[in-house]
């Protein structure tokens, strides 16, 4: 999923690591504060491309900034290039409230879900209902196995490979069994996903897609949504095949490194990018780090499309706004307002999900 150049002292030093590290979260030299209270250290904005305001002020006036163009086909959308980066495209506000909060709800309940891996994999190996079980305060345990164990995993537990499984409780279960090797909460474990992987697998460890890897296919209407965002990148005559795609969560903090999307076969096909929940920033650089990248700003329901000479840009995620000011999740707080939703409200508030999908081959 992401380049093979390895950063060391050098990238350091490279444009896009200032921008990377311009617009990053830090907070204020206080040593009185704790961390909840600390205040993050100002960041001047006034560089950042805003497609809302862009696509805004093209409706009612038919300007666009300097660089900044209009493209006309695909979707009933208006959809946005930039001159200096050919294959690369805009969709401000592309998906509904519904779309959106949809795939909030897949992403944080089904998503995860084995055979599909996560970074939690190989830890604790696949874990089923995480979202369920943070949901319900249930805490995650470690506990030994005996041999009449060791070729089942019943009851809901899941083994690492060894003699120790791990299975959900009630806490105050868990802590009446006294046997238990380790303990981790449901809610820490579903704060520290960072992706889960549909279709097709990725080995991370030889970075290429395993074909033999258990996997499902990416859900047939998430798919028809990737066809139909696609349609302004596609080559003319050819229909975009979703074979792939990694949901990456973010929280506080968190970042996504300057990186290339560069182990699929036809890098003319458009990897298709969608963003859900707090604001972010997104650094599009060029082919190589010590290009200036460009600093953009991300909304819930965004969607943005690489293909061609795009795919050879470097880019990445340097900062999310999970602050009330400017996270911009307002509207979804409307249409997560049911008791049953409640959760999914409470998660998204700090945090940003993005789904990106591609055609492996």
């Amino acid at each position: 999923m992401y380049g093979s150049e390895r950063a060391g002292d050098d990238a350091e030093r490279t444009a896009f690591r200032k921008s990377e590290k311009k617009y990053k979260l830090y907070y204020e030299n206080n040593p009185k504060s704790s961390k909840k209270k600390k205040q993050p250290k100002h960041v001047d904005l006034s560089e950042v491309l805003d497609f809302k305001f862009i696509s805004e002020l093209y409706n009612q006036k038919g300007e666009l900034p300097p660089g900044v163009v209009h493209v006309n086909r695909g979707i009933d959308r208006s959809i946005f290039g930039l001159e200096n980066h050919p294959g690369f495209y805009f969709i401000p506000g592309a998906l509904t409230l519904d779309e959106q909060c949809k795939w909030i709800r897949e992403s944080l309940t089904n998503f995860p879900q084995p055979p599909n891996r996560t970074n939690h994999n190989v830890i604790y190996g696949p874990i089923s209902n995480l979202f369920a079980a943070a949901k319900e305060g249930k805490v995650f345990v470690e506990e030994e196995r005996s041999n009449n164990d060791l070729d089942s995993d019943s009851n809901g537990s899941v083994s690492n490979g060894d003699s120790h499984r791990w299975k959900f409780y009630e806490e105050d279960i868990a802590r009446s069994r006294g046997k238990t090797c380790k303990l981790v909460p449901a809610s820490v474990l579903l704060r520290k996903l960072r992706w889960s992987t549909l279709g097709l697998q990725f080995n991370w460890s030889n970075r290429n897609y395993d074909v033999s890897l258990p996997h499902k296919k990416i859900p047939d209407a998430l798919c028809q949504l990737a066809k139909r965002m696609t349609a302004p990148a596609m080559p003319v005559g050819e229909e975009f095949l979703p074979e792939a795609a990694i949901v990456n969560y973010f929280g506080s903090g968190d970042t996504l490194g300057g990186h290339l999307d560069d182990m699929e076969a036809d890098w003319s096909k458009p990897i298709v990018s969608m963003s859900f929940g707090c604001k972010a920033i997104f650094l599009l650089g060029g082919k190589s780090r010590e290009d200036e990248p460009l600093a953009m700003f991300l909304r819930s329901g965004d969607v943005v499309l690489m293909a061609g000479e795009a795919r050879e840009c470097f880019h990445g995620v340097p900062r999310i706004f999970t602050d009330e000011e400017n996270a911009e999740i307002t509207p979804l707080e409307s249409e997560f307002s049911d008791e049953d939703d409640r959760c999914f409200l409470d998660y998204i508030r700090t945090s940003r999900i993005n789904i990106n999908i591609r055609q492996v081959f």
